[in-house]
């Protein structure tokens, strides 16, 4: 089976048409798939999605694009009060991004904070998003660090060196679409690190694997990401696909068991 731990399928990009792509998804062997927020409307909305679907699970975060200013604790509560929703399997999408020039880093930092105290608070795995912050984001995980840390690197961009810090701290490494460009450093990574420590993922609308990229994204494309992997690894698809499956369930809670491959195809008609 393909799980994609990291797919926005709540978004307005796919109002038109998404139980076809949860049609394409299913037939294609994605058997698992997790819808994380990056606020409080969009954790929500992938709440309400993954109670429609038993092979659906949501995570509730706040991106640090969301990161205007001091947390608010209004914010702070209504996240909080999301994460006890029995389809919620993680804290996410939190973190850094200093890509664009108007970012508080102050701000993003203290809600980064926050998001992993909540994280741990509740005892669930985090999903995060470090973009041109890497200094910043590991210092505060070493900082934030307790013996239950444990989570993915979203759509991971660093090398193998920062792959091994984000592994010693209790991560693992979420390969997306990109891992299938031209000058991706991926591959390098992915030969690097244990196959345990590695997870699929599209971050589907964004980041198109090739030979679709530069179109939307989609749940179904997570089995170019996995081939990929396969590649790098010199194994069979199935024995790629065998061990991200274990790594994803051994991670995420018992709650978020994916259902048998009928049961699933019939909650999708």
């Amino acid at each position: 089976m393909l799980v994609d731990v990291h797919s926005h399928l709540s978004f307005p990009e796919f109002d038109q048409d998404r139980p076809e792509i949860i049609q394409r998804m299913l037939e294609h062997n994605v058997g698992y798939l997790i819808d994380p927020g990056i606020n409080e409307t969009t954790s929500r909305r992938a709440i309400a999605l993954a109670k429609e679907h038993p092979f659906i699970r949501a995570c509730v975060g706040l991106h640090p694009h969301e990161v205007r200013g001091p947390l608010s604790n209004p914010i702070i509560d209504g996240l909080s009060s999301l994460l006890i929703d029995e389809v919620v399997v993680g804290v996410g999408e939190i973190g850094l991004d200093y890509h664009y020039p108007d970012y508080d880093a102050a701000a993003q930092q203290e809600a980064f904070r926050t998001m992993l105290r909540l994280a741990r608070h509740h005892n669930l795995p985090v999903v995060i998003h470090s973009r041109d912050a890497w200094k910043d984001t590991l210092r505060i995980l070493r900082q934030e660090r307790h013996s239950d840390l444990r989570g993915i690197m979203h759509c991971f961009s660093g090398d193998a060196a920062i792959a091994a810090e984000c592994i010693e701290l209790g991560l693992s490494i979420s390969i997306p679409g990109t891992i299938t460009y031209k000058k991706s450093i991926l591959p390098e990574v992915v030969r690097a690190i244990d196959l345990r420590h590695i997870l699929t993922e599209t971050d589907a609308p964004y980041l198109s694997p090739v030979p679709f990229r530069g179109k939307r994204n989609e749940p179904s494309f997570v089995r170019y990401v996995t081939a990929a992997i396969a590649e790098c690894k010199q194994i069979p698809l199935e024995e790629a696909e065998k061990h991200i499956e274990a790594n994803t369930f051994r991670l995420f809670s018992p709650g978020g068991s994916p259902q048998k491959s009928d049961e699933k195809a019939e909650s999708a008609v």
